[in-house]
């Protein structure tokens, strides 16, 4: 081979690795961990040569190197997983509200966030599978609960589905009556502000591993708002409105109602997960009382 052709192999290879130590850091560290693991064993198994040691020793020793060095690890892969696509929940809300009720038109990469979280599915259940043959490691004990995040997961999925309905209600076929759609936007703001709240309060729990005690009141306070736009709704009299205008109008209102009482479940199975895997229960996630700037 030319020098010149080895030289530029050599330059490729190295923008190869740089490239993948830019999409996923790990997997150069988990490299470097195996090859030093493998080193190691080697030099395990020469000693084994010329010092004699037993058989036992060596698969214990290789147990443990390949353990200890082996890091990209399916359970933390799943949980941090889960985390976020609870925080994707939380940004398609607010981005639904900006562009429904306040008619500003934003980066559609937050608003179809949802579209990311249907998606995981596959990879969850993959990741899923494999966690549940790992050893013990971090914060993952032995018997770590892993089918409740299949539990969770669903609940997850079927709010993303709903934020997906709503969605279709951004360009409605039908023209809709824009007193109506003022009437609504108050409670409609107050439920999805604190439906925000609570799914991000839930997420950073998720991710740190504390129970998401703090998301409750703002679960409460989300409920006490759909109360109050379902009164609203219930004393709407048709005779006087124009009853098509108003119908796409009341299904978001409805669909978020729906949204808040699985925004509910997913609170219930990560605390029961937390109960499960025994989650630091000291202090409380909060998050900032303003709602983030959605461009």
């Amino acid at each position: 081979m030319e020098v010149g052709a080895f030289f530029s192999s050599l330059k490729n290879c190295f923008k190869s690795i740089t490239r993948i130590g830019t999409d996923d850091p790990r997997r150069v560290l988990h490299s470097l961990k195996v090859a030093t693991a493998l080193t190691l064993l080697s030099i395990i198994y020469w000693g084994r040569a010329v010092y004699g040691i037993t058989r036992l020793v060596m698969s214990v020793m290789t147990v443990v190197g390949v353990f200890e060095f082996s890091v990209v690890w399916a359970g933390e892969d799943l949980h941090i997983l889960l985390a976020s696509n609870i925080e994707t929940l939380a940004n398609c809300l607010i981005g639904f509200e900006v562009n429904y009720f306040d008619n500003q038109i934003r980066d559609k990469s937050v608003l179809q966030g949802y579209e990311t979280v249907l998606k995981s599915e596959a990879t969850e259940e993959s990741l899923t599978n494999l966690a549940r043959w790992e050893p013990a490691h971090g914060f993952f004990r032995p018997r770590h609960p892993w089918n409740q995040y299949k539990k969770i997961g669903a609940f997850i999925k079927k709010c993303a589905s709903k934020i997906e309905s709503l969605h279709d209600y951004l360009n409605p076929e039908i023209p809709i009556s824009s007193e109506f759609k003022f009437k609504i936007k108050k409670p409609c703001s107050r439920i999805i502000t604190e439906l925000y709240k609570a799914l991000k309060v839930i997420s950073s729990s998720t991710e740190i591993m504390v129970h998401p005690s703090a998301a409750k009141r703002h679960i409460e306070k989300a409920k006490a708002a759909a109360g109050e736009l379902n009164f609203f709704l219930e004393t709407v009299s048709l005779e006087e409105a124009k009853f098509l205008s108003i119908i796409p109008v009341g299904t978001v209102a409805f669909i978020l109602e729906e949204i808040t009482q699985l925004v509910e479940k997913i609170y219930q199975s990560i605390a029961e997960l937390s109960e499960l895997a025994e989650f630091k229960n000291v202090g409380e996630v909060t998050v900032s009382p303003e709602k983030p700037h959605v461009s």
